[in-house]
């Protein structure tokens, strides 16, 4: 039976003003559902778009368990009713709570990752996510918790700022654009998204075409504010001991920064233990090898790119768990 785990906003269906494409729906979809009477996970519920298809490939005994720490995700969850389907408010990082929860740890069918913000957070001016609408300078997955971006900006010394900018940003003028922030909240604190872009924007010195000066930096603050590399390091690892043997890892990414953890950490498990002697004649459960790639990395075709222009930047890789 659908349980919420924490009281939603609205029982009622929620109007939705913000259109939302899952990316590389089918592809995903495709590689996570082997076992249509499996138990599955999805991390990252955002607007439901890949629980509502993978529910659609589940027979009578599966069951899809799903997670999301945006209050309102768990607001659009109130509209799907399926007495297969379970929703909890965390963030994906606590999936292997949440799977040992429902008495399903270590047996799995499959775990999908969507990792990043979501066309309706990014849309929704009061968010804070984008530079392209004005709103309150916020940033946070969770607004109940944690600190604004208006917060950090408003605190954080000018070198904090600029590692913020580079790390998570990989933005190359990180130190120019920290300068020229400290410089104006001299002058009145930042609290609204098109005041930090229009700074970013005039102190950036090499605009590239096709792309706001801001972008880089505005991405930097959002993953250092939700914690999301560290999330993401977190959940791969839960996941993998959450699966069971030939359960479905599936992960999309939108950035360098998130797809280089997730090769990496497949990558590891599909090579084990690298110490031993090339050559020594060994076991898979000997070299410790917990994973085998399932085909190579997906991205979105040219016809998703033209309708949703978002998923130019998305790469999904999906990788078996190894066991008896």
């Amino acid at each position: 039976m659908r349980e919420h785990h924490t009281p939603l906003s609205a029982a009622a269906p929620v109007a939705e003003p913000f259109r939302h494409a899952s990316v590389l729906l089918d592809g995903a979809v495709d590689a996570l559902v082997h076992a249509p009477d499996g138990v599955y996970l999805d991390g990252t519920f955002g607007r439901g778009g890949h629980s509502r298809a993978v529910l659609q490939r589940l027979g009578p005994g599966g069951r899809l368990l799903a997670m999301d720490r945006d209050p309102q995700a768990l607001d659009a969850a109130a509209e799907l009713e399926d007495a297969r389907f379970t929703i909890t408010r965390r963030a994906f990082a606590e999936l292997g709570e949440f799977a040992r929860e429902q008495g399903v740890h270590g047996r799995l069918a499959g775990v999908l990752l969507d990792i990043g913000v979501s066309s309706p957070q990014l849309d929704d001016p009061e968010r804070g996510f984008s530079f392209m609408r004005d709103g309150p300078l916020d940033m946070r997955m969770d607004p109940t918790r944690g600190e604004s971006a208006a917060d950090f900006l408003a605190r954080a010394s000018e070198a904090d700022i600029a590692h913020v900018f580079k790390a998570y940003g990989e933005e190359r003028f990180a130190k120019r654009l920290a300068r020229a922030v400290v410089t104006r909240r001299k002058q009145a604190p930042f609290t609204r998204t098109v005041e930090l872009a229009e700074v970013l924007k005039t102190a950036h010195p090499a605009w590239e075409k096709g792309r706001h000066p801001a972008t880089k930096a505005f991405q930097g603050l959002r993953i250092y504010l939700n914690g999301e590399l560290d999330q993401l390091d977190a959940a791969l690892d839960a996941a993998l001991e959450a699966l069971a043997p030939g359960g479905h890892l599936v992960v999309i990414s939108f950035h360098s920064l998130e797809d280089r953890r997730v090769k990496r950490f497949i990558r590891h498990h599909v090579r084990g233990d690298t110490h031993v002697p090339r050559g020594m004649p060994l076991r898979d459960d000997q070299l410790n090898r917990r994973l085998e790639g399932l085909g190579k990395a997906q991205k979105a075709s040219d016809a998703e790119v033209a309708d949703n222009p978002r998923s130019r930047s998305a790469v999904m890789r999906a990788a078996r768990k190894l066991g008896a």
